[in-house]
């Protein structure tokens, strides 16, 4: 039936967008430092959790927000400057990923410590009255993640386009020797880069809370699922990863409504392999020669 497919597609461009702006966490440091952050799912479960703890430690809502989103830039940012950045000199590109996939395990463990191991869930931001639309039914929430995804796409868009530390983040990752050489300072640049990022994972477990549970464990998931949603993209361009987010959404939410819900977890990895086989570069990446 159409209402029954208009569900499962609503489903999964609404859970595909909150893959993309993982996603956009991925590209936003991968384009400045050539680093992939595994840790970026836990920026998704720092973002969720501690707004639901500062929630009911007696803060309202939006104060709570601001205040994990905050928490989050400065976890990401101590992420480079105590973990990545002694090691930028001398380790490979594989030491530096599992330096990542350390820190992921390690800000698991200290989630469970500080907070706990249960399953939390945050009050909509509007309601939670449903929307009927051709027979399909949503909550207000899901406009939320939506609408949020969008704004958030132009706002990177404007960020690499029109703005200086953009612009910079852009030139350290092209060319690390000329953008200090004009003067860049691409420590600062780094640093900056991954207080971006945890500002993109903390908004994106903040808006998906209201709809699913949050818990210590959430960002392993979403993390290996938003990794997914970039290479599909490719990480030429932020908004990309959304485009690849939703693809993989839709795929995964049709994929459990047509076929089983005990393979939706691995709809995501088959369209990875497949990428990876077939088109190395995403749907959207740069394809091209090198000039020797």
């Amino acid at each position: 039936m159409f209402s029954e497919f208009l569900q499962y597609l609503l489903s999964g461009i609404t859970i595909g967008s909150t893959y993309g702006l993982v996603g956009l966490g991925f590209f936003i440091i991968y384009n400045a430092s050539h680093v992939i952050n595994f840790a970026q799912g836990e920026f998704v479960m720092i973002g969720g959790m501690g707004t639901v703890f500062m929630m009911q430690a007696g803060l309202p809502m939006p104060v709570a927000i601001i205040m994990a989103i905050l928490l989050t830039i400065v976890i990401g940012m101590l992420l480079e400057k105590l973990a990545i950045e002694p090691s930028r000199k001398n380790a490979s590109v594989v030491t530096l990923i599992i330096i990542t996939i350390g820190a992921s395990i390690f800000l698991r463990g200290l989630a469970q410590v500080v907070w706990d191991k249960d399953f939390h869930t945050m009050p909509a931001f509007s309601g939670e009255e449903t929307i009927h639309i051709l027979g399909a039914v949503i909550v207000p929430q899901n406009l939320w993640v939506l609408g949020g995804g969008g704004v958030i796409v132009l706002a990177i868009m404007y960020f690499f386009g029109r703005t200086a530390l953009g612009k910079a983040m852009l030139a350290t990752a092209y060319n690390p020797l000329a953008a200090q050489l004009v003067g860049i300072n691409i420590r600062t640049t780094l640093l900056w880069s991954f207080g971006l990022s945890g500002l993109l994972g903390a908004i994106a477990g903040i808006l998906v809370a209201p709809i699913t549970f949050t818990s210590y464990d959430i960002g392993i998931m979403l993390g290996l699922k938003g990794f997914c949603a970039v290479i599909l993209g490719g990480f030429s361009h932020g908004w990309a990863a959304i485009v690849g987010g939703i693809i993989v959404g839709v795929a995964e939410s049709l994929g459990a409504g047509y076929i089983s819900s005990e393979y939706k977890d691995a709809i995501a990895f088959i369209i990875i392999l497949l990428v990876l086989f077939f088109m190395p570069d995403g749907l959207f990446g740069r394809r091209g020669t090198d000039r020797v």
